[in-house]
């Protein structure tokens, strides 16, 4: 069974309170929820696939520990999440050192969430971006007759050669496209910048058709708009929407706990909002955060924070779409 792969952080249920005011004490163990959760948040603690020294497979760990700074209410939205369902699965085992390993073991766990839990919607905590490409798959294979469209939010393309990396973080993209899960027109990447992609990745993503819109575009057109109209366009001919977020869009000057962290990227304010808008359209079913590394973050963990304000807009969000 895939679901062997899951396993629970004990020290985080060391509480002895229902009480759903803060974060910590809201997320239940998905193995001790009666029913149907609305959302199920797993981990994906690899790093060991990034092409740039990465500390990313911390992040799952980081990510719950420092959610208990949150509370469930949203005072900007004036949204309680106390009553939303939150079941956590658990963090997939990891290989120590076998990255193809661990990349199916991501693959067989996302396909089991999916397939076992239709109706929620699931939420992965990366690990690098390599993780994606392993999560879309089991995906496919867990509803085999859906197409699968994807909404990246990222600073480069990942449309980098696995014959030359292995299934790196910089080459999931490429991946699904090569191996035909998804068509390079149902892919729509919001938050290109500056320059950090090389032409020849820019024409291979011209090539397949994937949809490219920079972050100075988006920004003139409005960039809540700009996710909007992607996700609308995206829903009319897929059947789910796969969101991936890779922290590495953020401004390095906000988020400096990113891998590939770069100048001129986005605020956390645009992605907060953004977040807010993807949680509230009803064909996203799947989304993931990736690239966030705490070894980088300062003794404030400015960046981790950053991600977990980024994951409760995205609960919001859903919580809206109610």
């Amino acid at each position: 069974m895939s679901e062997q792969w899951l396993q629970q952080p004990e020290w985080l249920w060391n509480v002895n309170t229902t009480d759903p005011t803060y974060v910590h004490h809201w997320v239940r163990q998905l193995k001790e929820m009666e029913g149907n959760p609305d959302l199920i948040v797993y981990g994906a603690p690899i790093s060991r696939s990034s092409i740039s020294v990465s500390g990313a497979s911390l992040y799952p760990t980081e990510f719950r520990r420092l959610w208990k700074g949150f509370a469930t209410y949203n005072l900007d939205e004036d949204v309680d999440l106390a009553p939303f369902k939150v079941a956590d699965a658990g963090d997939i085992l990891m290989h120590t050192t076998d990255i193809p390993l661990s990349h199916q073991r991501i693959q067989e766990s996302s396909k089991y969430l999916a397939g076992n839990y239709p109706e929620v919607v699931t939420s992965m905590i990366g690990g690098d971006h390599s993780i994606t490409a392993c999560a879309v798959r089991g995906i496919q294979e867990a509803f085999p007759d859906d197409r699968i469209g994807i909404l990246q939010l990222d600073t480069h393309l990942d449309v980098r050669d696995p014959a030359e990396l292995g299934p790196a973080n910089g080459t999931p993209i490429r991946q699904l496209v090569d191996g035909a899960t998804v068509k390079g027109e149902d892919i729509v990447n919001i938050g290109l910048h500056g320059y950090f992609n090389a032409k020849p990745l820019i024409d291979y993503a011209k090539k397949h058709s994937i949809q490219m819109v920079t972050l100075k575009n988006a920004r003139k057109a409005g960039f809540v708009h700009s996710i909007r109209e992607a996700l609308n366009k995206l829903s009319a001919k897929v059947d789910r929407v796969y969101v991936t977020v890779d922290m590495d869009v953020l401004d390095i000057a906000v988020a400096p706990g990113v891998p590939a962290s770069t100048p001129g990227g986005l605020s956390t304010a645009e992605l907060f909002d953004a977040l807010l808008e993807i949680g509230k359209h009803p064909c996203v079913r799947h989304i993931d955060f990736v690239c966030l590394d705490p070894s980088k973050d300062s003794a404030v963990s400015e960046t981790v924070k950053v991600g977990v304000y980024a994951w409760l807009q995205f609960v919001t969000g859903l919580v809206c779409r109610k």
